[in-house]
């Protein structure tokens, strides 16, 4: 029987002894080294399609590492447990890191998908008497506040030549949001997929701006610092597993949409049209994105929605010579 060798302080690795049967034949035990990978996920992406397909643990194996599986509420969730080690990996949209690199965490940025720009909009309910962004003047936004979509407004105002306090902003989480939108509480709402792509399906909700020629909208995948610095051929490896399985699910949303259906509890009709809008593809990040990724960070600052300016650079996977 296994027993332990050595546990690091961080949960995400793990290292254990095959021994039991060579000290039962009287042989000198040979350490076998293990690594747990931790990987924090949410109900809606990519992350929770690999999970579900198995492929990651299959690639893995080889390497002697075992894949771990966390669920997290939320990009904000998911980053503070990278910050405590309880994840060495995890997705996340364009705001989350900014507000973690803010508070001083430890991630590092290891690769994106391409942008989805589409994948987040301005909406109207379908019997709203506002036909344009100019119409919103005086009216109450609501959108979950520090997020993906709070940019998107700051653009999108922007664009049409107003300001935030052209309008009542309404700060609520997405649920909340939505309940509000329904009983006519506020006039719009900046909201991101797949809530956006179920708002459309099932309130009829009008579209009066994505954020095409706007925003970007990254999903990031990041990773604990020191883990990425000693296990570089591991996420070698899950990159590629990314990259492998936003290609499939290109060429098979009906299928992915099923596999996402029990997680987050949206009918397929609506997971096929938010997967319809991902950006399909996995990559290092580029110097462009982490210029973009600045953009964004600036804008929070500038609206003091984080307390000090950051540098993205510091943020990035430095190759190592």
């Amino acid at each position: 029987m296994s027993k332990p060798y050595f546990t690091s302080t961080r949960p995400w690795i793990l290292l254990t002894v095959v021994a039991g049967s060579m000290l039962m034949a009287g042989c000198t035990p040979k350490k076998v080294e293990t690594t747990t990978l931790n990987i924090g996920f949410q109900k809606y992406g990519i992350l929770p399609i690999v999970k579900a397909r198995g492929t990651l643990e299959q690639a893995l194996a080889a390497q002697g590492v075992q894949v771990k599986w966390v669920e997290f509420p939320a990009g904000p969730q998911l980053l503070e447990g990278l910050n405590v080690g309880s994840v060495a990996l995890g997705e996340a949209g364009e705001a989350p890191p900014i507000f973690a690199q803010a508070a001083n965490s430890n991630l590092v940025y290891l690769a994106n998908q391409p942008p989805a720009p589409q994948a987040e909009a301005l909406i109207v309910p379908k019997t709203s008497n506002l036909k344009t962004i100019q119409d919103l003047k005086g009216k109450r936004v609501v959108l979950n506040k520090g997020s993906n979509v709070h940019y998107l407004l700051l653009k999108v105002l922007e664009a049409n030549q107003l300001k935030l306090s052209d309008i009542e902003v309404v700060y609520l989480p997405p649920a909340d949001a939505r309940a509000a939108f329904e009983r006519g509480a506020v006039d719009a709402w900046v909201i991101w997929d797949p809530f956006f792509a179920a708002a459309e399906q099932q309130l009829g909700a009008r579209v009066l701006a994505t954020g095409k020629n706007l925003v970007n909208n990254h999903q990031f995948y990041l990773a604990d610092r020191k883990f990425a610095q000693q296990h570089p051929d591991i996420l070698k490896t899950v990159v590629n597993e990314l990259n492998q399985t936003t290609t499939w699910v290109s060429q098979h949303q009906q299928q992915a949409a099923q596999l996402l259906q029990q997680p987050t509890g949206l009918p397929v009709e609506v997971l096929n049209r938010s997967i319809s809008r991902m950006g399909f593809g996995v990559q290092p990040i580029s110097e462009e994105v982490a210029k973009q990724q600045q953009f964004v960070a600036d804008a929070f600052y500038q609206q003091k929605l984080i307390p000090n300016k950051i540098d993205i650079q510091t943020a990035l996977l430095k190759a190592t010579p």
